[in-house]
């Protein structure tokens, strides 16, 4: 039965029908809709960080806003042509955004959102106060590094650098190296790569005796509080930049580490063959080759069938690595999850085929593969594939102001939020997939884990 379901799929898939898509007119599709929902954010919400596209107001992340849609558009508005639209949105940044906030602010994500996209957006314009603001910003952000065991604090006050937040995870630790290694490199200040570096090192230096990393870590004592290994949420970016930081870099350790990280993963935590054919109890059958699940991170034993929408990022880290016999058969493993409500759930059972966590905030992740996929093998299989994700993504999500999350992929109720992600992300990823003009591809630059990319401009 299972060879028999993935012939059709593959059949139903790779089509001469399916080989005929229309990418010229989904790529405008694409950029209609992102500025759709661009035009909603400055009518409703404009100055804040996002919008709430049901209420059509707003909210911000703290105190004051800080910009975050803007910031995290911006590259998108470059890469796809609007140019006018771009600058306007730069000169409003650069005139209104500052950073001496007495607030305290979350490392990882100011860090992948406002520090990465100011970067690539001086790297797109030249604009020297872009670098200013970078540079300035991941001055503020240093305070977290200064712990006994140099792993980072989740959380620092803008003005004061009074840090908390002493139980993290790997993501938070290990998801930094790429913006502040470019900003050490642009500004010729080594002391933020070597502080992003040695968080990334001690993270791996603590491992278990196996090779996995467990999901929350006390930066304090550098003792695990948490010993759930995955490749999921909390965890999922640290593996992304140990390979990304040797492709950006040329940084033999992170090459190394990410060597023995991927042995390790595809050890304990892959799930593949005949065994994960499971009847889903909410409809079809599940099929798959190829899923990653959860482990005790000093045994290996299998602790959840588990996946979701962030874990379709690896398809996508499989191919950068030029796996792409494990991207293919875990990309459609993902592809198939979407395809059991129509939107992919945040979190999936894949042997039991219950959907644990109904929500979907607009994730990328899954797209973001597809256009990997794409990029490294030009099966048109992935162009169809993303079409048909583009149609859901459109048909559930779509509201007259902008784009909403979902409070469930089974009954398609929408929620009160659009994240600047999605603009970062979501529009990018869907545009560079169908796009055949621009020459922005995953060999020319590297992408953060929030999609700003990264060129190597520096010897």
């Amino acid at each position: 039965m299972r060879k028999i379901f993935a012939g059709l799929f593959c059949l139903l898939l790779c089509s001469s029908a399916f080989a005929q898509t229309d990418r010229k007119a989904l790529a405008s599709e694409v950029k209609t809709e992102f500025l759709h929902a661009w035009n909603g954010y400055k009518k409703y919400a404009w100055g804040n960080d996002d919008l709430k596209p049901l209420s059509k107001s707003f909210h911000n992340w703290y105190a004051e806003p800080l910009l975050m849609t803007p910031v995290d558009a911006l590259d998108t508005m470059y890469v796809m042509g609007f140019k006018k639209e771009a600058d306007d949105t730069r000169k409003y940044i650069t005139e209104n955004l500052n950073f001496n906030k007495d607030f305290d602010v979350q490392n990882f994500e100011i860090t992948i959102r406002l520090l990465g996209g100011l970067l690539t957006n001086y790297q797109i314009t030249g604009d020297n106060k872009l670098l200013a603001m970078a540079d300035d910003l991941g001055t503020r952000l240093l305070p977290v590094f200064e712990s006994p065991t140099g792993l980072p604090y989740r959380y620092v006050n803008l003005r004061t650098g009074k840090t908390r937040g002493e139980v993290t995870n790997p993501a938070e630790t290990g998801t930094l190296i790429l913006e502040f290694g470019t900003l050490s490199k642009l500004t010729g200040k080594p002391i933020y790569y070597e502080k992003a570096k040695r968080a990334l090192v001690e993270t791996y230096k603590r491992r278990s005796p196996i090779g996995l990393v467990g999901t929350n870590i006390n930066v304090e004592t550098g003792k695990w509080t948490n010993p759930d290994s995955h490749v999921s949420a909390e965890i999922d970016s640290y593996y992304e930049y140990l390979l990304k930081c040797s492709r950006l870099f040329g940084d033999k350790d992170c090459q190394s580490m990410w060597e023995d990280s991927i042995g390790k993963i595809n050890t304990y935590l892959a799930d593949e063959g005949e065994n994960m054919s499971r009847k889903n109890v909410n409809g079809p059958v599940i099929v798959g080759d190829l899923w990653y699940g959860h482990a005790d991170m000093n045994t290996g034993k299998r602790t959840e069938t588990t996946t979701g929408a962030l874990d379709a990022f690896f398809p996508a880290l499989l191919a950068l690595d030029g796996d792409l016999n494990r991207a293919r058969a875990l990309q459609d493993s993902m592809f198939k999850m979407w395809q059991v409500n129509g939107i992919e759930p945040e979190v999936y059972n894949y042997k039991t085929g219950v959907v644990e966590h109904a929500g979907y905030p607009l994730r990328p992740e899954i797209i973001e593969s597809t256009y990997y996929l794409y990029q490294f093998t030009k099966d048109p299989k992935y162009l169809a594939m993303g079409e048909h994700i583009w149609r859901d993504f459109v048909k559930y999500c779509r509201t007259d102001v902008g784009y909403a999350h979902l409070k469930s992929v089974v009954t398609k109720e929408k929620a009160d939020a659009m994240q600047s992600f999605v603009f970062a992300e979501t529009f990018k990823y869907f545009y560079l997939l169908f796009s055949t003009e621009n020459k922005l591809d995953v060999k020319s630059v590297v992408f953060n884990t929030e999609a700003h990319p990264i060129r190597k401009t520096w010897k």
